[in-house]
This record gives structure tokens, sequence and C-alpha cells, in this order.
């Protein structure tokens, strides 16, 4: 009998290689006669291109090529597309202005991309870059969003976006939110911005490209969240080139956070330029590419406001947000201000009417799109910090204000006034649990003793939800995705009993050959040494849409469980037939099929050879083999949802911010792998704590150049930057999918930021401190104090 695995904390199968060294990454991979890519990037924000002479680099030995926007053009090289259409209020689509990859006649963002030089080494292209005349004429640039949407402010681009909008975009019911305003007892009004980041995964981007004249066929190997996805816009969209023509690789990756979902300029290029010379063309990033060039997170000027009655009832909430999108859209880049965000601030709370309006704007900076949360973090951050303020100016608790306000379980399933409706979920028990957990009642005690040191003590409150497992299809189209958002599987039962899973879904760092080999076994009743994992290439596994927005297992493990439910419906067959009996009649339990009420039976394994040695086999009645695959469509997305507490102490004389306590209860549904939903809320945490207390993409507002473009500049949080933490769950299983997961990878950069500013503000109340944005710096929280003293030292 097979031991029960689904829920237990199984090691994770892939860490042995990536441990020991062993692991597979785009740089690692060598082909023969291969060339090197260095990519001239602008030094500008905003210039146009007079004149690229590559003539001196080209006279160095070594050096293959050089390419320019005008070369790709030429060859009717397309721009990179944009996967999500947006319309504004008025119904007019976004703005949606073209994106080249070499750009041919004006740079809009420092790094932009501006020639291609190719050589035999990478160390001799980059020398033969230095020898490239480019000249430029420099021009105005803005990098602040606000201040693009404002008269007179500098063009990015020009007729094709007026005014620097790409659109005006709202959600909710104005009328309704407006009359709660009328009504409303109190209006509590709060204006924040969430700073923009720089995802930084440990594994910069890489690509290399190759092409072989004799069939034709082109090969990508690239860090990508999603190949297929990858394949499809670079195909048909850039290259023109059949699918079927087109090989996209993504081996194992060191990490994305989202930065890695995305179609970047450098894989079209490299894969074009390999037709070009015959030759393998690869280009691996620097840091500092990487800084500049990796789509941001973030960036949000948000104002909103929160009406409620005399009792602490909330009645409306509008929300105004203006959205930086950087200097061209990419490739999702529309749906993370607005579907993914607007989508999201009811949060827990049974507000009945709430109204949402953004503004998006193009500004002379780095691409924005989804990093960590996409758009939940945001709508988080927003709502938590105002329930926060609301409790302050309304005297009342901020833990009782949350409870009068939430959802309540005999609620769901939860219609909520912007869009989606929540399936499940146990909001006061995550609350309670976590007050548990760090134990509340002890709050004051503690800040007294902090108080005795000179030192000043918070509580932070943060209670959250998200949409996740990103479907349906049939909504998503609605929205604006211009691609299906389901996902495939493939199962492949060998003659041997060992099982075979190739899955659209992509790993990396999530551990899907554990999780998903736990899935097989409990449901095929197999060891889990039996079961191997195929991912990541375009030749192999189905057409999927890869791994980002938490969809792995409600998704992707979604349609392993239909595959595998035909592979078990076939194998009763088989059984059948083996033992003679009626398929009405036979069981499947543990990895064997049996005989109601007798002891007859014949394992999994047994059947899966007759499968393939069909000697005593029902021919009549089935094919030999078994091997089925299944594509899973969501009837709605996931929700997970909870509460995190964080407590810090604060320095008042240095403005030094540590974090003593963290408390994560989380509702992911059913929980596959305990110990590795712990590491994802671990690593979300210590992204949120990131945001919250040290990151912050700085640009020069006067010449858009990039302040923060390395580590000496851009803080990381660090070890001892992180307390312990204390974690765990609440499973309410998912009511939307079969295996009742909700999904867990974005959650702590969710709900971390706000409990952590909430803390440090409830810190440093005692000193007149109402209110901070993100991040909480040591000078920041210093300034802030000096601030706030001022008034009391005036009197």
């Amino acid at each position: 009998m097979t031991e029960q695995v689904i829920g237990k904390p199984v090691k994770r199968t892939e860490d042995r290689r990536f441990l020991t060294g062993r692991g597979r990454y785009t740089d690692d991979i060598q082909l023969a006669r291969q060339t090197y890519a260095y990519i001239i990037r602008s030094p500008h924000a905003h210039a146009k291109i007079l004149n690229i002479d590559p003539s001196a680099a080209l006279a160095r030995p070594g050096v293959v090529a050089v390419f320019t926007g005008k070369d790709m053009a030429a060859d009717g090289i397309g721009g990179l597309p944009c996967g999500w259409l947006v319309h504004s209020k008025d119904g007019s689509p976004m703005k949606e202005p073209p994106h080249a990859p070499l750009v041919p006649d004006r740079v809009r963002h420092v790094g932009d991309n501006v020639a291609v030089v190719i050589a035999t080494s990478k160390e001799l292209a980059k020398d033969a870059a230095e020898d490239v005349a480019i000249d430029y004429e420099e021009l105005p640039a803005v990098a602040d969003a606000r201040r693009a949407l404002a008269d007179g402010a500098a063009s990015v681009w020009d007729d094709q976006a007026p005014g620097n909008l790409c659109y005006d975009w709202e959600l909710g019911d104005r009328a309704a939110t407006e009359a709660a305003f009328t009504n409303a007892h109190r209006v509590v009004e709060l204006e924040l911005i969430n700073n923009r980041l720089i995802p930084n995964a440990m594994e910069p981007r890489a690509a290399i490209g190759d092409y072989d004249p004799a069939s034709g066929q082109y090969t990508l190997y690239t860090t990508s969240q999603n190949p297929h996805v990858i394949r499809l816009l670079m195909g048909a969209y850039v290259l023109q080139i059949p699918e079927h023509k087109l090989r996209v690789v993504a081996p194992d990756v060191g990490g994305g956070f989202g930065s890695k979902i995305y179609h970047y300029a450098e894989e079209a290029i490299v894969t074009w330029a390999a037709k070009k010379l015959e030759r393998p063309v690869r280009w691996t990033a620097e840091r500092t590419e990487s800084f500049m060039t990796d789509a941001h997170g973030r960036d949000h000027w948000s104002r909103a406001r929160l009406a409620m009655d005399a009792d602490g009832n909330f009645l409306g909430l509008h929300v105004e947000t203006v959205a930086n999108l950087g200097a061209y859209l990419s490739t999702f880049a529309p749906s993370i201000p607005t579907y993914l965000y607007g989508t999201l601030l009811a949060g827990l709370y049974k507000t009945p009417a709430i109204y949402c309006e953004v503004k998006s704007a193009f500004t002379h900076t780095t691409p924005v799109d989804a990093y960590r949360g996409a758009g939940r973090p945001e709508a988080c951050y927003l709502l938590e910090r105002l329930v926060d303020k609301a409790a302050a100016e309304s005297g009342i608790d901020r833990i009782e204000l949350r409870k009068k306000n939430f959802i309540t379980a005999d609620m769901m399933p939860y219609q909520t006034p912007v869009a989606v409706q929540y399936d499940s979920g146990e909001f006061h028990k995550n609350l309670d649990d976590a007050m548990r957990l760090i134990d509340y009642a002890g709050l004051d005690a503690r800040k007294a003793e902090a108080r005795s040191r000179g030192r000043y003590l918070g509580l932070g409150v943060s209670t959250y939800i998200e949409a996740c497992g990103l479907a349906p299809s049939a909504l998503a189209g609605q929205l604006g995705a211009r691609a299906g958002l389901y996902e495939a599987a493939e199962v492949r039962l060998h003659p041997t009993g060992s099982v075979t899973v190739f899955t659209g879904a992509h790993s990396h760092g999530q551990g899907h050959e554990t999780t998903f080999a736990q899935v097989v076994a409990d449901r095929l009743g197999v060891p889990l040494s039996q079961v191997e994992i195929v991912h990541g290439d375009t030749d192999r596994i189905p057409f999927g849409m890869g791994t980002y927005g938490s969809r792995s297992l409600p998704v992707g493990g979604s349609a392993l469980v239909k595959a595998i439910d035909k592979v078990i419906d076939k194998s009763r067959k088989i059984a059948a037939h083996l033992l003679e009996a009626a398929e009405g009649d036979i069981e499947f339990q543990n990895g064997r099929f049996s005989v109601k009420g007798t002891d007859k039976g014949v394992g999994i394994g047994e059947v899966a050879l007759a499968a393939y040695v069909p000697h005593n086999y029902p021919h009549e009645k089935l094919e030999p083999g078994l091997d089925e695959s299944a594509y899973y469509d969501p009837v709605n997305f996931t929700y997970p949802n909870g509460c995190h507490l964080c407590e810090v102490e604060v320095d008042p004389d240095t403005g030094v911010v540590e974090i003593k306590r963290f408390v994560a209860v989380d509702d992911f549904g059913r929980v596959v792998n305990p110990m590795i939903v712990e590491g994802q809320v671990h690593g979300g945490i210590a992204q949120g704590i990131g945001q919250a207390l040290l990151e912050a993409a700085i640009y020069d507002q006067d010449s858009g150049q990039l302040m923060s473009g390395s580590f000496m500049d851009y803080c990381m949080p660090r070890a001892d930057d992180l307390p312990s933490f204390t974690v765990a769950h609440n499973e309410v299983p998912c009511t939307t999918n079969p295996l009742g997961v909700k999904g867990c990878g974005e959650a702590g950069a969710i709900g971390s930021p706000p409990a952590i500013i909430n803390a440090v503000i409830d810190a440093l109340r005692p000193l007149g401190v109402t209110d901070m944005d993100m991040p909480a710096t040591p000078h920041r929280v210093w300034s802030t104090i000096q601030a706030a003293r001022m008034p009391a030292a005036a009197e």
C-alpha cells in the first residue's frame, strides 16, 4: 500500500542538483561555433539617434557583425507585442505604441536597445562596442507618472500617445459610491505611493539563438517562466516564424518573481541574428543591464477615500490611481494596475459600493510589469493602510473595525462590487489565530518594556486576499487578455509502472518536480521515485501558459488531475478485462484495482504492462498504451487570503527599524507540501520586507537617469534584516478546482508591506507620526520623527 503523500513535507527532489551545482541554466549551455552578443544601450533617457557608425568595431579581429534597428526593420522584423488590451472609460482602446527590439530612431529610457555587437567572445564583443560611434540629440525627459500627465510634460510618444496617457480606466459603480459618501458619517482620506521595485533574480536573464539552415529550424534557449508564450509571441508577431519551426527551451531558471514572464527584445535579437550569421548567438545580462532592462514593478500614486457610518461600518470606497508603465508596454503591463488591482479593492470587507479609476502614463523609464503579487500588493497596501487610518480617526480599535466589516464564512460565495466572486474563506479565524500566535494580549507590556529602553515598539495588522490561478479564459478575454489562461498536462504510464508527466507549467524555484509528483503518487498510488516531471521545452510539452500568478497547482495541477483520471478510467477497463469482471465492479485505491467485495485484484503496474504488451487485452474496446492528456480552463480564480502581523522596534535617535516578530496565518486551501509552502511564504515576506524598509528604484526627475542602478544604491534585504517567521495555515479548500488548492507563491509579498508600515506608524504614534511612505529607511523614519516633533517644539 502506498503511503499518503499529499500534505506531507516531502523534501524537494530537485534540490540535489541545485545544491551540488549540477543545475543546467541557459548560460551553462555551450553550442558549437557559438558567438557572443553585447547590446549597446542608450545612456540617455530620451534622445534621437542621428547616426550609428560601426566601421571601427567591424575592423576589430573576432568581431562577426554589428546590427542596428534599421537592419532589423529592413528584414521586416515586427515589434514586441503586448498581451493585454485595456479600454478607457470612453470605450476607446489603450494607446499601444510600437516596441522595436532594436530602436531605429529614438531612445526612450536609459538602457534602451540601440545596437548589437556579435563577436567570438563576450569580452571581444564588449570591447568592440566601445568603438561603435553613435551620435545622439538629447531630448527632455520625464520620469514621474503624475508629472508625465501634466500639461507641458516631455512627450514619450508624441502623436501616438498624446499627453503620455495610455488609458483612463474605471471599475465599479460611481453613482452608488458617490451616494455612499453623501450619506457618510465620516470620510477618511489617504494619499500614498507604492514604490517602484527592481526584481533582481539570482540568475540574470540570458538567451541563446540557434538556426539550422538544413531544416530551417530555429531554437531559442531562454530564462523564461512560459516558453510556449515566448514561442507564440516571438514567432507570430516579431520574427514571423511558423510555430513548428521554432523551438523554445527554458531549462533551469534561477528565480523569476514575474520578471521572466515577458517576451524581451534580446530573445528576438539573438534568434534573428542566428539565422543571419548561421551560427549560434548567445547573450547573458550583466547585473547593471538587469537593473536597467528587466521589467520593474509597482510604481503607483494613489488617493483613497473611505465612507463610514456612525458605527464604523464601511459604506463606500473611492480610489484614484496613477500608474507608471515606463516607456513601452511590457507583455502584461496594462492588466497590472487595472484588472489585477481594481478587482481586489474589496479586500476582506463587505463594502457595498466601490469605484476605482486608474490613469496609466508613459514615462522615460524602464517598462513596468508584474512583480511578485502583480497588482494585489498595491491593492492590499492601499486598503490596509486606509483601514488603520480609519481606526485611528474614528477611535475604533483596529482589530474590532476589521472584524466588524469582514465578510463572514456564511456569506460565501461572496460577490464583490468589483467583478470577482470569492468562493471560500474564514477571515475572522485567520486574524484570531495570528493574534494568538503573536501574543497580542501581551503587546502593551512589551511596548512599556521597549519605552524603558528608549525604544518605541509597534504592532502592524494586515489582512489580505488575492486572485490567483489566472483564469478563466472567457472572463480573461472579456477583460482584455489576448491569450487563453488554461493549462495542459500529459500523463504517460510506462510499461514498468513508472510515470512521466509533461506539463505546460514551468518551474523556476517553486518545487514543481516535487509537488506535481506528490499529486501523481497520491492519485495513482505509485512511489514518488517513479514519477518524472518534464517542463520547459516546447518540443516536448503540450501547449501551456507557463507559471505566474500562483497558478501552477490550481491550474496546472488541475490539468494534471484530469489527465490522471483519464489514465485511471482506461486502466479500469483493462483491469476489468484482466479480472474477468464488469467495469462497474472495479474499485481503485492505493495503486490497486480490485473487484468489489473480493480480495481479487491487480496492481496498476500490471495493468500498465498489459496495456503495452497487449497479449491479453480488450482490443475491440481500447487502443494499446496508457498515455493521456488534458487541458484545464478554470471556472473562477482562486482566492488565497490571510492575516499578517508584524511587531517592530524603532530607535528614535537613528530611525533604525528592527522587526522583532512576524506572524503569517494563510489560507492556501489544501496544502500539498507544507514545507514548500512555508518556504514560499518566507521568500515572499522577505521581498515584502525589502519593499517596506529598504528597496526603491530612484530616477532623477530632470534627466531620467536611474540613480539606483546597482547594489551599491539599491538595498536588498539580507539575512540579518529578517526575523524568524511564525507561519501557520488555515486550510479552507477551494471549491472551484479538483485539488482544492488556492496558490501560495505571492502571499508573503502581498500581506507583509502594510503590516510593516502599519507597525512603524503604530510605534511612532506617541511621537505624533501618522503617515509614512515606503521604504521606511532609517533616514526617512528619522526625518519623519523630526518633522512630527517640530510643531511640539514650536509650541
